[in-house]
């Protein structure tokens, strides 16, 4: 059942939308988010507002910004598909901070018979995750606007803080009726993702022993920024993220800043199973204690869960994986079953006990100024939720 991607019509209200998505700046904040400030940044509620009034326009019922700033609508079910049950589609509204997301200026270059927006490679572009959110909006807006297709109950969130791994902190779980979720943040055709990584972040604080230069001999300096870079130094570089793939794990270094007296070192631990996870705790632990010992600072090691692989809760709701799957096969796109070298709020939310798989966007090379999207492949993703949601 191929609707969206054969309009004219429809794709270019996707193309617009998005296009028009880009342009507004919602970048979340890592280090504000980290510290409990949640949004982490106000822009994403300006975005929340334009949301809520498309969503107003489209026909969604019960449409509302909680006071964490999560977009929340509904739809009923069409007469005779009641008894269907409701899903929930959601997406998230930040931009990662890595790049700047602030002023982009889509560029749409026509190929073949597809069109291609990128930025001008002065920032990121964002279809991480506004192409989820277009794809969302066009496939309701579809649905509304085309009564003779019934369909069954529906939810669509939108989620702030995604990118600094606080997207379902302060879920509203008491709004979601649905028992299963997908969410929209993926990537290339046809990629349906039911497993990802068990994700930990890990800070290192070094403490050293501050003294005049002259004299950091005699008075023995301990330099607190120079252990840290030794620590760096000393991971293992087989284990970085630019030297692994498929199912590979890594150690990824995000930050180092500091001086003499004291650093900090602020790591991501990554695996799809939780035996690696703790190896690559103990290899952190370990060398942190031989910079400590080979220096005479001081050393402190914290951990904390991110997220946790959603694959073996997915394996338990195979009706989650067929629904969303039969939607690809009606659409005529072939499922690409690949891991997530990440996460998405569904891997949260399925540990929350909403199994919820992700599927692709059209988007790729995300969280770079080289970030593209295909208007062919966005407007399939539309395809598959109008598919999923007209499925008797």
């Amino acid at each position: 059942m191929n609707k969206i991607s054969d309009s004219k019509e429809y794709k270019e209200k996707l193309l617009n939308r998005f296009t028009d998505y880009v342009q507004i700046w919602s970048e979340s904040n890592g280090e504000a988010a980290d510290k409990g400030i949640f949004p982490s940044t106000i822009q994403q509620f300006e975005f929340a507002k334009k949301l809520q009034q498309e969503l107003n326009k489209i026909g969604m019922e019960d449409v509302q910004i909680t006071p964490d700033c999560y977009v929340y609508a509904r739809k009923s079910a069409s007469k005779g598909m009641e008894n269907i049950d409701s899903v929930l589609l959601m997406a998230h509204m930040d931009t990662v901070d890595e790049v700047s997301g602030k002023n982009v200026k889509p560029v749409l270059t026509k190929k073949d018979d597809d069109i291609i927006i990128s930025s001008d490679e002065t920032t990121l572009l964002g279809a991480d995750d506004k192409a989820g959110i277009s794809a969302i909006m066009t496939a309701a807006e579809y649905l509304n606007e085309n009564p003779d297709l019934p369909h069954c109950a529906f939810e669509i969130m939108f989620s702030p803080d995604e990118e600094t791994g606080h997207g379902m902190d302060k879920v509203p779980l008491n709004l979601i009726k649905s028992k299963c979720a997908y969410t929209v943040d993926g990537g290339d055709l046809g990629e349906l993702e039911t497993e990802c990584f068990n994700a930990w972040s890990g800070t290192i604080e070094f403490t050293g022993k501050a003294t005049h230069t002259g004299t950091a001999k005699a008075e023995k300096m301990i330099n607190a920024a120079v252990m840290a870079s030794n620590f760096i130094a000393n991971l293992p570089r087989h284990m970085a993220p630019e030297t692994t793939s498929g199912h590979e794990g890594f150690i990824a270094v995000m930050s180092i800043n500091g001086g003499i007296e004291t650093a900090t070192v602020e790591l991501l631990l990554r695996s799809f199973n939780m035996e690696e996870i703790e190896q690559e705790k103990q290899i952190i632990l370990e060398n942190a204690k031989a910079v400590e010992l080979s220096f005479g600072g001081k050393t402190k090691v914290t951990f904390q869960q991110q997220y946790l692989n959603m694959k073996e809760k997915l394996e338990q709701n195979p009706d989650v994986i067929k629904r969303i799957s039969d939607a690809f096969i009606e659409a005529g796109v072939t499922i690409v079953n690949s891991p997530i070298r990440g996460g998405t709020d569904g891997s949260r939310l399925t540990e929350m006990g909403i199994p919820t798989p992700n599927i692709f966007t059209g988007g790729h090379n995300f969280h770079s100024r080289t970030e593209w999207c295909s208007l062919n492949q966005m407007s399939k993703a539309s395809d598959i939720l109008v598919n999923l949601l007209i499925k008797k």
